[in-house]
């Protein structure tokens, strides 16, 4: 890597050329990721883009007129002290408010780049467009803004939202509430069957810790199976079979922690009191995000977890 200082005039003028090029593909890859879901952030970006491609078109222009038709591919890894940028296509799925945050540090690297190359060169054309483009760059958030407000009035915005948390609910929430309940409300019986049965701790603790892990790993299997969300939107597979599988294993864990108490009768109540909580977490989460009234929600997930409570004591006592 070459050090900045060290850059010649064509050497800076070809590094910028290069960088307004990467940027202007990092904004059109930013358009093409959200089109789908948000049509507004993508008409935003294309217009950024076309920005980026007349500050390269100006660049090349001046390069032109003083070095040539040849410029040197200089890119930002051959200069010491750009930070380093994940590819786009290696951030994938990209959230809205993560390519705005991305947006924004390309635009403030860039402008400090303008205004040091500016200030080292010794040919007044150069320094005078490097000075006007970190200008530019200086107020591209400004203008950021007021495409944001043009391209995306309050209506548009509260629309992409709505669709942003969507997005969430199918790939995050339903998978995660799915093993929440799995793993809560399938293992009281084993866990409480085994603690009335044995009236030993530490053996209901491995029948819960086995039954917790056991149902994290059958429920993530199933959920990364069931579907590759080409269709149904609900995101990567994997991503979705992780979190259900640990959510799962999580809600079953929950109450077979009590168990590593030695007192029996203090085990099972603390194991009862957080039972308790668990269903009440994932009644407020079903009426949270999956809209459900808050009465409904909690008769349903009560009513199973007391039938599932219920077995667990009959067939631990018999």
């Amino acid at each position: 890597m070459k050090k900045f200082e060290d850059l010649t005039d064509q050497e800076v003028l070809a590094l910028a050329i290069s960088l307004e090029e990467e940027d202007e593909r990092v904004y059109a890859d930013f358009g093409e990721a959200v089109r789908q879901d948000y049509p507004a952030s993508a008409e935003m970006f294309e217009a950024m883009q076309k920005e980026e491609a007349g500050h390269r078109q100006r660049l090349i222009e001046l390069y032109r007129q003083r070095f040539g038709e040849h410029i040197p591919l200089i890119r930002r890894q051959d200069v010491r002290g750009f930070s380093f940028r994940k590819p786009v296509w290696l951030l994938r799925p990209l959230g809205l408010d993560t390519i705005r945050k991305h947006a924004t540090a390309m635009e403030v690297e860039t402008r400090r780049f303008y205004e040091k190359a500016a200030a080292r060169s010794q040919d007044a054309s150069t320094r005078q467009l490097l000075d006007n483009l970190a200008s530019e760059e200086r107020y591209h958030e400004q203008r950021a803004d007021e495409l944001d407000k043009k391209i995306l009035p309050k209506d548009v915005k509260l629309q992409e939202q709505e669709a942003q948390r969507r997005l969430f609910v199918l790939q995050i929430v339903q998978p995660g509430l799915a093993g929440l309940m799995d793993g809560s409300v399938s293992t009281l019986a084993p866990v409480f069957a085994a603690a009335l049965a044995t009236r030993n701790s530490w053996d209901a603790f491995l029948v819960g810790l086995a039954a917790s892990a056991g149902a994290g790993i059958s429920m993530g299997f199933a959920e990364a199976l069931s579907d590759d969300g080409s269709l149904t939107g609900r995101g990567h597979p994997w991503i979705r079979g992780i979190v259900c599988g640990a959510m799962t294993a999580l809600g079953g864990i929950g109450h077979t922690l009590p168990f590593l108490i030695h007192d029996f009768r203090l085990a099972m109540l603390v194991a009862g009191l957080i039972v308790i909580v668990e269903l009440a977490t994932i009644t407020w989460i079903r009426n949270r995000y999956m809209d459900t009234p808050i009465f409904s929600a909690a008769l349903q997930v009560g009513l199973g977890g007391v039938l599932v409570f219920l077995t667990g004591i009959l067939i631990g006592s018999s």
